[in-house]
């Protein structure tokens, strides 16, 4: 099958009320395997009493998911290219819902952490895969509309996770910490099999050995690395600058040859050149200084300051994701009318405001204005990421988008837990001495500055994103973009 026989049968639009059935279809395995990941984290300090393990053994419940899932990012790609962009879903879901099922039999730490691996790989393959099949259907003139669809969910998953998480420990067994995906994966696999569009794989073509030798190890050492920097050392340490020192000249290599290869790599490093493409991966980069480090906060400042139980917990931070919904379904439409860089800005901005009672707040009171305060960060946090993710995607190519949603998923999944990283360090240098609520209030507070000073880094990039009024959602883009 030729690139120009796949190319014609893309050209070949579906209708509206098609494309909003693959994109809720979508929705369902980006939402479990997003879900997964918030309602475990949460999970282990039980998993280990449950097997009498250390933290640092237990920790790699979630670390062998984490790695397992930045590693086939890099192929993903390919494997939509090879075999076709349905089946290479399908088998990404039904890995995902093997490893779910095992996870949820599983009777040591060990067989858990095995079956964790398992998971990951197939949950690391849904996203870029996913994206692929929006940016392919949708086209340039509805990317916006069917990117929003299928985040949504995805954006709510690791909010509702902590809910979700916090009752299945009261009142069920933590088996269910992952049976739950089951019958999630089951109905997505089966009304993905009907509704999403099929197209034929090429046979001829073939994994980039050199380029996987060089990407993949590249992007779990950096992923391992910066899971190491909040520990004690931070930076220092060397389970933390080493793996990061070896990702990056791995990362080198991989560019150049990536530059040098007459046929595209895995990941095309020349997307990036793009201004709409690089200024879209490195807002989302940068959000992880931001959004991202904020759900990683959030949850810390309840616990830990306020002394709230984990369910409550995961009910006070519903509000974020309310103030997420509010953006998708009352005022996503309108901004779609303004220009992108106003859109973005705003969004950075609400995020930024709604940073700023938590750095001001005290160990009671005041919950209606941090409950406020995380409805403006949903909204900003959706402000942002719903353009970015039009940014990037919307002047793909057919042909390009496999490649392209490869790229975005590693810097996003590298970004985020960077950005994560280093406001976990600050966090604990702040700590160290805090043996009083008030210290312990005092160094939370700073943290929450920090991240509203880092904010501005998103902010900044906000303003070099290309002029672009989408008035008229049929008015073509411009490529060159």
């Amino acid at each position: 099958m030729t690139s120009t026989t796949t190319a014609e049968q893309a050209a070949t639009p579906v209708t509206d009320r098609r494309l909003t059935l693959i994109s809720l279809v979508l929705a369902l395995g980006v939402f479990t395997t997003l879900l997964d990941t918030t309602i475990v984290n949460i999970a282990l300090d039980h998993l280990q009493g449950v097997f009498h393990a250390s933290v640092a053994r237990t920790q790699w419940v979630a670390t062998g998911y984490l790695l397992a899932f930045v590693a086939v990012i890099p192929v993903s790609g390919w494997l939509s290219e090879r075999f076709g962009v349905r089946n290479a879903w399908l088998f990404a879901v039904g890995a995902f819902l093997v490893g779910s099922a095992l996870c949820g039999l599983a009777d040591s730490l060990p067989q858990l952490i095995a079956f964790r691996v398992v998971q990951g790989i197939g949950g690391g393959m849904v996203m870029p895969i996913t994206l692929t099949i929006v940016t392919r259907t949708a086209g340039p003139e509805r990317i916006h509309k069917a990117t929003a669809a299928v985040m949504l969910p995805g954006l709510l998953g690791p909010i509702l996770g902590s809910v979700l998480g916090g009752a299945i420990l009261q009142s069920l067994s933590w088996y269910w910490l992952f049976l739950i995906n089951v019958p999630v994966c089951v109905a997505a696999l089966v009304l993905g099999r009907v509704l999403l569009p099929s197209t034929p794989g090429r046979r001829g073509h073939r994994l980039d050995i050199r380029g996987f030798l060089l990407l993949t190890p590249g992007v779990v050492a950096l992923a391992y690395g910066i899971g190491e920097i909040s520990e004690k050392d931070g930076f220092a340490a060397v389970g933390a600058w080493l793996p990061l020192a070896v990702g990056a000249v791995l990362l080198a290599a991989f560019t150049v040859h990536s530059l040098r290869a007459r046929r595209p790599a895995l990941v095309d490093v020349r997307m990036f050149t793009r201004r709409s493409f690089g200024l879209g991966s490195a807002i989302t980069f940068a959000g992880g200084f931001s959004t991202y480090a904020l759900s990683f906060l959030l949850p810390l400042f309840y616990l830990q300051v306020r002394g709230e139980t984990v369910l409550h917990t995961g009910l006070l931070l519903i509000t974020q994701g309310l103030g997420v919904m509010f953006f998708v379904v009352g005022v996503r439409n309108v901004a779609a009318r303004f220009d992108s860089r106003f859109v973005i800005a705003v969004g950075v901005v609400l995020t930024m405001i709604g940073t700023v009672p938590f750095a001001l707040a005290d160990t009671h009171g005041g919950t209606a204005v941090l409950l406020a305060a995380q409805f403006a960060q949903g909204l900003g946090f959706a402000a942002t990421t719903f353009p970015v993710m039009t940014l990037a995607f919307s002047n793909l190519s057919h042909d390009e988008a496999p490649r392209g949603s490869a790229a975005f998923s590693v810097v996003q999944r590298v970004g985020a837990p960077f950005g994560v990283a280093v406001v976990a360090v600050i966090l604990q240098n702040l700590l160290d001495g805090a043996t009083t609520p008030a210290d312990r209030l005092a160094a939370f507070s700073g943290t929450f500055w920090w991240i509203f000073g880092l904010s501005a880094i998103p902010l900044l990039l906000a303003f070099f994103v290309p002029s672009e009024k989408r008035t008229d959602p049929a008015e073509p883009t411009d490529p060159a973009r």
